[in-house]
């Protein structure tokens, strides 16, 4: 009957690894075909951009129509490039918290796991040997404990980044604006 729990836990173990690493590959991916799909819409405009931009200078009549023509040209590119790192941080970050979620979903699921298999161990193990299980919920404790602070901690990180990238991306406008 042992042996029968056991290689039913193994299955499903190795069922659960399965489900996750497929959940990590489904995320991958998807983010993947955002960016790529970002990307070429970015290299199209660009190129789009570029092409307008050239024959306006092209069509200059003299110096300083051209070098009024250039600083109004760079504008648009300076803003498709803010607006494509946004997107870029924007999907990564939602990538980031994603992955960060299905991993901390099978951390519990193994906390628990050991957790368990502790209990179980301790119940059929000798008299006397209740200071080691102690020790051993001790360890796995402060392991979670070190990395909920290290989660906490890039948690803090990345709001941190995300609040400048936001006030990078407000205070943009501003500085594309000309005083008279």
């Amino acid at each position: 009957m042992t042996r029968f729990a056991t290689s039913e836990q193994f299955a499903a173990a190795g069922q659960a690894n399965i489900d996750t690493m497929l959940s990590l590959a489904k995320a991958a991916l998807g983010h993947t075909d955002r960016l790529t799909a970002l990307s070429l819409n970015t290299a199209r405009n660009v190129m789009e951009q570029g092409v307008a931009s050239t024959q306006a200078l092209l069509s200059a009549k003299d110096a300083q129509e051209l070098a009024s023509l250039q600083s109004t040209l760079a504008q648009p590119m300076v803003d498709q490039f803010v607006s494509y790192a946004s997107s870029v941080y924007e999907i990564a970050l939602e990538a980031q918290s994603e992955i960060a979620g299905l991993f901390e979903a099978k951390l519990a699921e193994v906390n628990e796991a050991v957790a368990g298999a502790l209990d179980e161990a301790a119940k059929a193990a000798p008299a006397g040997s209740e200071t080691a299980f102690a020790a051993a919920r001790s360890a796995v404790a402060a392991a979670n404990s070190m990395y909920e602070g290290v989660s906490q901690a890039a948690r803090q990180a990345a709001e941190i980044a995300e609040a400048n990238a936001a006030a990078a991306a407000k205070a943009k406008p501003a500085r594309g604006k000309k005083v008279a």
